[in-house]
Order: C-alpha cells, then sequence, then structure tokens
C-alpha cells in the first residue's frame, strides 16, 4: 500500500468512528429463540435454546458433525436450569444453570452440562468446566424441520427430556426428590399455621395418607386439626388412620361422625368419597 492510500484508508477509518454511534436494530433471526419450562413435582426445569431448521441441508455429520462439542442448537450455548437437586439417568446435579452441550455420534452421544453458561456457541466450552456428563443413544424419530426441545413424559418425580431435530432425537431423565420437598414445606407451614388454621394441619396429613409418608407426623397433624375445630375433613383424615391400624369399627364410626359433622355445617356438603370409605371398610 503506497503512503497516498494508507492515508486515504486512516481518513476512512477516522470518519467512522468519529460517526454517531448506529442505532439498535433488532432482526428476526434464522434460528429463533424458544423457552421450554416444566415443573415436575415442586421443581422448576426451564430449558432455554435456539431453534435451527434443516432446509434441506445434511444435519448429522455434516453441519453438525459427529465426535464435536456442539452447543446443541444455534447462536447462544443453550441453556437448562433446575431450581432444585436433580438425578440425570441416576447421577447426581446441583440445582442451578448449566450450559446444556451435547456430542453427537452415530451410535451414541454426550450430553454435557456445564457450569460454562453464558457463551455464544461452543467457543469458550472447557471441559474442566463440565458438571456431569451421560451417555445416551440416538433414535430415529418423526421429521422435525424446526429443532425441538421438549418433555414428552412428566410424572410428579421424574421427567423425560427429548432433544429431537430432522429424524433423529436423544432423551434422558430427570428425577427429583418431591416427597421430601413437599414434607419439608408441609412441616414449617404447619408449624407457621395461626392457632385457627385448621385447614393446613389436615392438608398436610392427607398428602401424608395419599402418599403413605411420614403417618406419624400425619396423626399429630390430623389431632391438631381435630383440636382446632372438628370437621369432615380432619374426622374423615383420623378415620383413614385408624384402618391402617386396623382399627376398622372405629374408622368406620368416626367416618359417619364426619359425615353428620359436614352435613351439619353444610346441608348440601358431597359426603361422596366419606360414604365411598364406608362402604369400603364394611365389606371387609
Amino acid at each position: 500500500m503506497n503512503r497516498l492510500a494508507a492515508l486515504s484508508m486512516a481518513a476512512v477509518v477516522s470518519a467512522a468512528l468519529a460517526a454517531p454511534a448506529a442505532a439498535q436494530l433488532d432482526l428476526p433471526r434464522p434460528s429463533p429463540k424458544a423457552t421450554v419450562e416444566q415443573t415436575v413435582g415442586l421443581t422448576d426445569v426451564t430449558i432455554a435454546y435456539c431453534r435451527p431448521s434443516v432446509r434441506g441441508r445434511v444435519i448429522w455429520g455434516e453441519l453438525v458433525p459427529y465426535g464435536q462439542v456442539w452447543r446443541t442448537g444455534a447462536n447462544e450455548a443453550t441453556t437448562i436450569t433446575f431450581a432444585d437437586d436433580v438425578t440425570v439417568d441416576g447421577n447426581k446435579l446441583a440445582a442451578g444453570t448449566y450450559g446444556l452441550f451435547t456430542i453427537p455420534g452415530k451410535d451414541e452421544w454426550t450430553v454435557i452440562f456445564n457450569r460454562g453458561a453464558k457463551q455464544w456457541g461452543a467457543y469458550s466450552y472447557k471441559e474442566s468446566d463440565d458438571a456431569l456428563r451421560v451417555k445416551v443413544k440416538p433414535h430415529r424419530d418423526e421429521f422435525r424441520e424446526l429443532m425441538t426441545i421438549w418433555f414428552p413424559a412428566v410424572s410428579s418425580d421424574a421427567a423425560t427430556v427429548s432433544i429431537a431435530w430432522e429424524k433423529l432425537a436423544v432423551e434422558f431423565t430427570l428425577k427429583v426428590d418431591t416427597t421430601a420437598k413437599t414434607l419439608a414445606g408441609a412441616r414449617k407451614a404447619v408449624a407457621d399455621a395461626k392457632p385457627d388454621d385448621w385447614r393446613t394441619p389436615v392438608r398436610a396429613a392427607t398428602w401424608c395418607l395419599d402418599n403413605n409418608v411420614a403417618l406419624d407426623e400425619a396423626r399429630g397433624w390430623v389431632e391438631k386439626s381435630i383440636a382446632t375445630k372438628e370437621t369432615m375433613a380432619n374426622l374423615a383424615a383420623k378415620a383413614r388412620l385408624l384402618a391402617l391400624d386396623g382399627k376398622k369399627a372405629d374408622a368406620i364410626a368416626l367416618a359417619k361422625k364426619a359425615i353428620t359433622v359436614g352435613k351439619s355445617a353444610d346441608p348440601k356438603a358431597d359426603t361422596g368419597a366419606v360414604d365411598k370409605l364406608i362402604a369400603e371398610w364394611e365389606k371387609k
């Protein structure tokens, strides 16, 4: 470059730097952002990612190479956030936000939960920041033009996460300790209940009965509720506990009292659930 050309280029650069800053311009992305949220029991799980399209391209082994760390989407790295500790395919993982990276392969993928959640693509990915790696098997799936991450199966303590694109999908399973979290919340709620609150103790006890957990605590909560105010709900809960102890005659008598108390408070009260309990106990 001669001296005159150099001076001209310097002038162009200087003029560009001196010009006012360009206004922010938002343009639609070819791979739009998406967020999928799922509550598993009492635990919120959130996945944020960008959804690339097939657009006639060969995806696996070409656009997305085998054996290399992939951002599991487009643009920014995909992230997954757990509100509570979880297990992933049986492996413990602490609550928090992770970069959800993958290493695709023809016969096996590696799913990576990396502490470096905020990054563009996988260019700053560091294996030393991995919190967990799990192996999963890819399988054929229905065609999807847009990459899709979703929860095809959810229960009170587990969920399946599916990463699907083109004609392929991989899944991993999350599990949470919903029982422990619910019990902790129930204990606190009962302890914090106001003196005239009969509902909170019996709600906590009924949950224990329905799930067959902490029944000794449930007995105490039922008695606390009854001591505050006798209702069809807490008398019926106590009747259920008596039946579990093998005291069917006492359970039936108390359940009938529960119906009387309920009808006294509200002549239109629905006693169907208690009637059904009595019928079941009388058969045995």
